[in-house]
């Protein structure tokens, strides 16, 4: 196995800069997503490291060699691709062992190296089928089995999944993991679909506009985002962002949005203090909003009320969409709610969650 590096690594299509300078280390073993919205350079990147696109500026490293200018074939690397591009004239055993003919390999290591790759993801029993007679989960895992025949040092997922109904890509989530971690290979993942990013990566790279946003652990970019973007971009439904005031009343600070003034936390006061009577973005997620009338009051929990506007019923919670005077407030609540639309509610809201951002710039204090 191995890791890869990129330094300041830029990617232009004419004027258009796709990848901005970049700078990343991806350990040995380490499972990392890229993530991000569409068109924002993640499977740019990707095609990068795998040699299909060619850098602008920079440099990228596999192990201990520079590959800037070595082709994809001699990279040491495999690429699973969104559309499997398998070939559909040939079966499913031909399909994993093609790689493995190229490369001279003997008739008898063929057979081994694809049975034991068959074996790990449950195919064995299609290697006579077509491509076309193969559903849309079984297509992904031969793919899969023919990037893990060559046994490379890097794996390369580019959107794997996408093309699956919500069901099977919760299935394929679960042997992806299980696949790391029998393998224990270097893996790169690119999704713009961040439940994916959140439960398979050791790390996540949330990248926007051709550059990198913030990287780190799925729970500590959950928690500690660095700006407005990783906020709003991690977490579903979407973190609440109000304008406000930081106020000084009596020696504490509070935020004051439309229609409520509520505490900082004590906790919180001295991070916050050279934030007095600054315009700021207040953030609060919508799992940290709770309906009242379920919930005992804890230590520094706000109250606010809001009109329900749409109530969203999806099994183990529900989701009221409100509004509060001009602001929309998103509330993720326990299903016993009695919410019904157009009438008040009052909610608790858990200040020790709060996020506050710069107006302008969008980073996070």
């Amino acid at each position: 196995m191995a890791g890869v590096q990129l330094d300041n690594v830029t990617k232009k299509y004419g004027r258009i800069t796709a990848v901005d300078n970049i700078n990343l280390v991806i350990r040995d073993k380490e499972f990392l997503v890229l993530v991000g919205p569409s068109g924002c350079g993640k499977s740019t990147t990707l095609r990068m490291i795998a040699g299909l696109e060619g850098i602008t500026a920079g440099e990228i490293v596999i192990g201990d060699r520079q590959v800037n200018e070595i082709p994809p074939k001699d990279r040491d690397i495999a690429m699973v691709f969104q559309n499997y591009a398998l070939y559909p004239h040939m079966n499913v055993f031909r399909n994993m062992a093609f790689g493995l003919r190229l490369r001279k390999f003997s008739k008898p290591e063929i057979q081994k190296m694809v049975n034991e790759a068959a074996k790990i993801l449950g195919i064995s029993d299609l290697f006579d089928r077509k491509p076309k007679e193969l559903s849309g989960g079984q297509r992904q895992r031969v793919a899969m089995g023919r990037a893990i025949v060559r046994k490379p040092k890097v794996f390369l997922f580019d959107e794997p999944l996408s093309n699956l109904d919500a069901k099977l890509r919760v299935q394929m989530r679960e042997e992806l993991a299980r696949l790391h971690q029998r393998l224990r290979t270097t893996i790169i993942y690119v999704t713009h679909d961040q439940v994916e990013a959140m439960t398979l990566a050791n790390r996540i790279v949330i990248m926007n506009e051709g550059a990198i946003m913030q990287i780190g652990a799925p729970m500590e970019v959950y928690n500690y985002p660095k700006n407005i973007f990783v906020a709003g971009f991690i977490g579903s439904p979407t973190m609440n962002f109000i304008e406000c005031r930081i106020i000084s009343q009596n020696g504490r600070l509070f935020v004051n949005i439309p229609e409520k003034v509520l505490e900082i936390p004590a906790s919180l006061q001295d991070r916050f203090a050279k934030l007095i009577d600054r315009e700021c973005i207040f953030g609060i997620r919508p799992d940290h909003i709770y309906d009242s009338t379920l919930k005992s009051p804890f230590e520094n929990a706000e109250r606010l009320t809001a009109v329900i506007e749409v109530v969203e019923p999806i099994g183990s919670e529900v989701i009221l969409l409100t509004k509060m005077g001009s602001e929309r407030l998103t509330a993720s609540v326990n299903p016993q709610t009695k919410a019904q639309p157009s009438r008040s509610i009052e909610f608790l809201i858990d200040m020790n969650q709060m996020h506050l951002f710069d107006k302008e710039t969008g980073i996070a204090y």
